[in-house]
């Protein structure tokens, strides 16, 4: 009896932790909904800045009038924003994207430095001892642009004085609910977008078009760092609904397993008893 008592006690157990897991991948499968819809949301925004900041970069101006966000320079420091969830239980997720920066760091020929954007990212670099920069976390499962201006603000800062020649974002983009891909791309100096000139605009700037590039390019910026954020989002609660799926999948084998065992437990053990009670007749006759 004692065995069956351990199989019951341990397949009520596995039965709250798939509870658990079931009503957090249903949480996460809503969150993911969510940040999907916010990066949808302002996907015609970024698209549109696009299109005229490639207008603009089209136009002549003098080499020293060049806005500082689209001047190029020799690279003497590079800087990441390394974007990573807060929490775990993402499967593999935010471990491929530290590997994936780890090594592209390694494969620089000049020092880089990092702006860090969740714990997940932060407790890797710290172990490793990486240059940091800047650190950010507990942004939420909603945040605002508001919420990430600090973390443009430090890398256009750095880049118009000079601090840094080139910076990058590293992030988890979502492709699909099954597939999350970690990619790093050149955010500093700005790359205007290649326009076909079916769809280029010829468009009239007030006051002039050196003053809207000055007021657009850090918007570019910024609007790219947050897109990432909502992308990082989205892929982790894709990621952990999917974790959460494959753990409640187990959870659920391994109970239909001990509940096999349980019954054959319990099948030797009365087969024992009507033995032992055979047994004790046969004796007394």
């Amino acid at each position: 009896m004692a065995n069956t008592r351990l199989i019951r006690r341990r397949i009520k157990g596995i039965q709250n932790t798939a509870k658990i897991t079931r009503a957090m991948e249903m949480v996460a499968s809503s969150k993911m909904r969510k940040a999907q819809e916010r990066g949808l949301a302002g996907r015609p925004y970024t698209e549109k800045i696009e299109q005229v900041i490639a207008d603009l970069a089209t136009l002549p101006h003098p080499e020293e009038e060049l806005h500082a966000l689209l001047q190029r320079r020799p690279v003497k420091k590079i800087a990441i924003i390394h974007i990573t969830p807060d929490r775990g239980l993402t499967g593999g997720m935010d471990a491929n994207l530290n590997r994936k920066t780890a090594s592209f760091i390694l494969q620089q020929t000049v020092p880089v430095t990092l702006i860090l954007v969740g714990r997940r990212g932060i407790e890797y670099m710290r172990r490793y001892g990486r240059d940091i920069r800047a650190e950010f976390s507990k942004l939420g499962d909603n945040p605002g642009l508001l919420d990430t201006l600090p973390i443009s603000r430090i890398i256009i800062e750095d880049y118009t004085n000079g601090l840094i020649d080139m910076a990058y974002i590293a992030y988890a983009q979502f492709v699909n609910t099954l597939k999350q891909t970690p990619v790093i791309r050149q955010i500093l100096p700005v790359i205007p977008a290649q326009i076909p000139k079916a769809e280029n605009v010829d468009y009239i700037f007030e006051p002039d078009h050196h003053a809207v590039l000055d007021l657009l390019l850090p918007r570019f910026v910024e609007s790219e760092v947050y897109h990432a954020i909502l992308e990082s989002i989205a892929s982790e609660q894709s990621a952990r609904m999917v974790a959460m799926r494959n753990a409640t999948e187990s959870a659920n084998e391994l109970i239909q397993s001990l509940t096999l065992a349980y019954y054959k437990a319990r099948q030797e053990s009365i087969t024992a008893e009507l033995l032992d009670i055979v047994g004790g007749a046969s004796a007394i006759s």
